[in-house]
């Protein structure tokens, strides 16, 4: 296995890559969610109201005809099937998945909180509180309507833990930032365990990058990289 050799200050620990030979759990909600520990992982969680219901449907049936069309079953848990496939039709599904949904998340649908750098830093302040304890954060981005965070976790119950603890406690931060009552970000998460280097530089890029290709100013985001 190659390690992504990044040292943080506080905990001396290394990221490392998802290891599928090495113990890792599967934890079924809406979706299906892979931690191991250590592990690095690629986060994308979103406002309730970031994304239009035919949106999501063209996107959940155009998924679901390209598992079908390559011997899989939807309704199964597909993602340890989809390791097994050539890397070239794992790159075309992942650009199905991650990047068409990601394009549409940057057409800034919704009310857009977090473009108040105000109600960013809310979420920044979150991201980094227990960095170093909790979790190892490398990058992470707060977009108008969405955010990307890539980090590594310490045990395999770690990540939907820390995530649910990021939600509920800036959706209350957020919702009196605004004025507001009841649900502020979509239920579930989108997550990827990073399986190499080279695909742990794409999503730092890729985070980086997010601004620009959704054509933000400075000051309607807020991006932190560990230098």
């Amino acid at each position: 296995m190659t390690r992504i050799r990044i040292q943080f200050p506080m905990s001396r620990t290394e990221l490392l890559p998802f290891d599928p030979q090495a113990e890792f759990s599967v934890v079924e909600r809406r979706l299906p969610h892979w931690s191991q520990a250590g592990a690095v992982a690629f986060i994308t969680w979103r406002t309730w109201d970031s994304m239009p219901r035919v949106v999501v449907d063209r996107w959940i049936a155009e998924r679901e005809n390209w598992l079908r069309d390559h011997g899989i079953d939807p309704e199964s848990d597909w993602k340890p099937l989809i390791d097994r496939l050539p890397p070239e039709q794992q790159r075309e599904l992942q650009r199905i998945m991650a990047e068409r949904w990601d394009q549409e998340l940057d057409h800034c649908h919704g009310r857009c909180v977090l473009r108040d750098p105000q109600a960013a830093r809310i979420v920044g302040e979150s991201l980094r509180h227990f960095d170093g304890d909790r979790y190892s954060m490398s990058d992470f981005v707060v977009m108008p309507n969405h955010v990307h965070v890539l980090a590594s976790f310490c045990d395999h119950d770690g990540m939907l833990k820390q995530c649910d603890s990021w939600k509920h406690y800036t959706a209350v931060r957020l919702n009196k930032l605004v004025g507001r009552r009841g649900r502020f970000w979509e239920v579930d998460a989108f997550d990827r365990l990073v399986r190499d280097a080279d695909e742990f530089e794409h999503y730092r890029r890729y985070i980086a990058d997010n601004p620009r290709r959704a054509r933000l100013r400075p000051g309607e985001y807020l991006h932190y990289a560990r230098s």
